[in-house]
This record gives C-alpha cells, structure tokens and sequence, in this order.
C-alpha cells in the first residue's frame, strides 16, 4: 500500500494587514489558482477556512466559489472548518468558541452543500478544552500540531534547548531541531505518521514545522538569513524520500503542508514575520508553480494525494494519552496562544469583550435563554463579540503591529454587540433592568478604548 500525503492549505480572509478591499484580490490571486491547479491533474487536498472567509469567496467571488464547491462535490477538496472568526479559542471563553464553530459549519453546508468532517484550530493554539469543543459541535476529528505534543516531553524539550515565552513570536526556524532528536525514535514518529486518537474520542491528524516550514521557504524563493541561496527542489526531493522511509517503519501518512493558502500567489505575511518589513501581501505568483513542483515531487516519490478522512477511515488510529500533556497556552511554530493575549491591544480590548459577553449571559439568563436558544438579537450580539476577538487585530506585538484597520474592525463589532444587546432588552421588555447590564455606560467604555487605540501608531504607517 502506498503512503498516504496530505496537503492542507488554510485559508484566512482575516490577515492582520490584509485590508478590506484587498481581499478579492487575495481570493482571486490565491485561492482560486489553488483550485486552478487542483482540477488541472489528479491531485487532491484538504483546503481550511474560516466562515468569515468561505463568506468573503461566495460574497466577493461567486465563479471561485463554484470551482471550490465543484471539486469538493469531486472529492479532490476535502472542506476543513475552523470557527466563523480567526480567533485563539484558548484566549477565549469556551461557549464562544462552540458558538463560533457551529456557524461555521452552517456556513460551510450554506455555500458549499457539505458539512465538514474535519477540524482546524486557528495558529494551533491549545487549551485542555479545546478537544471537547470540536466534539461538542460535531467534528469527527481535528488537524493538530505535532510540535506542541513532542514539546511537551521535557527529554525532547531538553535535548533541543526550547523555550516557551508569552514575549515570544515563534521558534519556528529552530523547530528543525524536534526532527533531528526524534528522527530514530519511532516512539515519536508514529504521532506524525499515524492518525490517533484523544481520551475523549476526537481523532488527530498532526502536523509540523519540521515539513511545512521547508516548504514554505521554498514556495516563497527566499533565504534564512543564514544561507547564500533559496532552497531548491533537490531538498524537498530528500525531505519525501526521508519520510518514505520512516512512514514504512512506523504509520501510513505526512501531513507535509498544513500552512497558509495565502503563501500560495502572495507574500503573504511572510516579510513581516520573518524580516520585521512592512510587506504585505504582495504578488508572488511564482509561488504557484512552486507548490505544483511539491506536489510532483510527492507524487515521484511514490506518495499517494489523500484527504484527512481517507487517511482516518484506513483505521490504524493509535490511542494518544499524551494529549493532556500539552502545554496550556501554547501554539504552533514553538510560540504561544498567550502572546496573542499579552500584546497592547489585547489587553485593552479583551476585558470589554468579556464585559460584553457577561451582559449577553445576563441578558439571557434573565429571559431563560441558552447559547443554543438565543433570540435574533442576542445571537447578533454573540456573532458580533466574537468578532471583535479576532485575532488578527490583536498580533503581531512590537516593533511590528496589526493594521489600524484591523482593530478598527474589532471595535465597530463591540459597538454592534453592545448595540445588539440594548435591543434585546428593550424588544424583550427589560430595558429598564440596568442592573442586568448598561448599554450606555458600555459605549463610553467602547469609546475610551476607541480613543486610545486610535491614537497609537501603527506599523507600516
């Protein structure tokens, strides 16, 4: 039997730096040269978005829409859902995140006529619930970061000098490090080429830097700093025949590219995140031809193209009782969900969004209302304040920082909950119950907020 390789680009319309009226062009530049590629040869992905993004598609680009649902009624797309709004469900209050998911889903099923099987949790950011709320929606399995499983060994995080930190961006050029200890071990190797399965029964797909982050460079044409020139395809030819013969030894699949779809036609965030420059998004449209030479060279190397719920149903799914053991608070790229929480804006905006989310619970409650059984207004505000935690206005901290439109977002969605909420009480006949929650007071608040986040400067400006 041949082994199995997933590719799984995510899709995030929500980029910090990403403005508005460039997402058509990130729609059209990206996504559907992916799809464009898909459907010209026998190739077969997993393709991840958020529901905010497969709304932007269906919204801004209904022909690249058509071609996405086309090839997953083909089966050459397997859809992948994380929740509507790229958020960090660990930074997030868990009933946030459920509600966030099912209407992804819904969204999903709304545009594309399938309901997804399969999982994403946005920069992999991990919390010990985090398992029980893709099972609590309906999610039969979630794609993982292997890197944060094996950092939680402390003779892996020993051997390669690794360090948590909430200052700290990533270790990803340095991830390469978890791959040489492990490289002879096949006690850690199984986890990235087996499917398993967490206690409480969501199956696992991981994934790593130690692939994606050697594909990624070389998609992008660039260096490390620490080379003379880019990587070429002979590397990525070794890194497949490398993995061949560890998948024969030890499970059935890679799961080589779990990274952004954007990198695929553009930059992306890429000069930002690596070099500090303010270069955004700009075109790279070798980079399409780049990801077609991967899959060729998976292809050449004996690989079989499969999507995450082939590889699952193939069975082997090993029992993972390591999955608590990931650290509270950590992402992929060897960073961390906190540093998202530990920047200026975050501490600014997220206690508003928690006294927001309060007066939602409050307002509910006091009408014997669930999550699950809000009213129209209620549910706006929960769409709305679940908007206003994206991540993205949020990341990267300092020197760099997100685009002054992208908190702008954040606090036009604060305004529209705590406006949502005013209206929810006075169509319910409370709106005399100020102890359950002021929406005058809150709007100063928003506005104090408001103030100081717009008088900061803002990278690239």
């Amino acid at each position: 039997m041949k082994s199995k390789v997933i590719f799984m680009p995510h899709a995030n319309i929500q980029y910090s730096q990403l403005p508005p009226e460039k997402r058509l062009w990130v729609i059209e530049n990206c996504y559907e040269k992916l799809f464009d590629l898909i459907a010209e040869d026998d190739y077969k992905i997993a393709f991840e978005a958020s529901g905010i993004t497969v709304e932007e598609i269906a919204g801004k680009s209904p022909r690249c829409m058509d071609k996405l649902k086309r090839l997953i009624d083909e089966g050459k797309i397997e859809p992948v859902s994380s929740p509507y709004i790229h958020f960090m469900l660990s930074n997030i209050p868990k009933e946030v995140c459920v509600h966030s998911l099912k209407h992804s889903l819904d969204v999903w099923e709304t545009y594309t006529g399938t309901r997804p099987r399969i999982g994403w949790n946005p920069e992999c950011g991990w919390a010990g619930y985090i398992p029980e709320v893709y099972t609590e929606v309906g999610l039969e399995a979630l794609v993982m970061d292997a890197d944060s499983l094996l950092l939680s060994f402390d003779e892996i995080r020993q051997a390669t000098g690794l360090k948590f930190d909430v200052q700290g961006h990533s270790n990803k050029n340095h991830l390469f490090k978890i791959e040489e200890y492990i490289k002879d071990k096949p006690e850690f190797l199984k986890y990235i080429t087996n499917p398993s399965v967490a206690e409480n029964g969501l199956k696992l797909i991981f994934r790593s830097d130690c692939m994606a982050n050697l594909l990624l460079w070389y998609l992008m044409g660039a260096t490390e700093g620490m080379r003379e020139e880019p990587i070429n395809m002979k590397e990525i030819k070794a890194m497949f025949a490398k993995w061949q013969d560890r998948i024969s030894e030890t499970g059935s699949f890679i799961m080589p590219y779990a990274e952004d779809a954007e990198y695929i036609g553009s930059t992306a965030y890429f000069y930002v995140k690596q070099f500090n420059e303010a270069r955004f998004f700009e075109a790279e449209p070798e980079s399409v031809g780049r990801f077609r030479e991967i899959l060729e060279a998976a292809r050449e190397a004996g690989y079989e193209f499969a999507t995450p719920s082939e590889v699952l149903a193939e069975g082997n799914i090993l029992e993972n009782p390591y999955v608590e053991h990931i650290e509270n608070g950590v992402a992929w790229h060897g960073g961390t969900a906190k540093a998202w929480a530990n920047t200026e804006y975050s501490r600014i905006m997220d206690p508003v969004c928690i006294s927001i989310l309060n007066g939602i619970k409050a307002v509910a409650e006091r009408l014997g209302e669930t999550m699950d059984t809000l009213d129209a207004d209620l549910n706006r505000a929960m769409l709305a304040v679940a908007s206003a935690w994206v991540s993205d206005s949020r990341w990267p901290p300092a020197p760099t920082s997100p685009g002054r439109f992208n908190v702008r977002e954040s606090l036009r969605d604060m305004y529209e909950a705590n406006k949502a909420i005013g209206e929810a009480m006075k169509n319910n006949g409370i709106e005399e119950l100020k102890g359950l929650y002021s929406p005058n007071l809150m709007h100063t608040q928003i506005q104090l907020i408001d103030e100081q986040l717009m008088a900061m400067k803002y990278f690239g400006e």
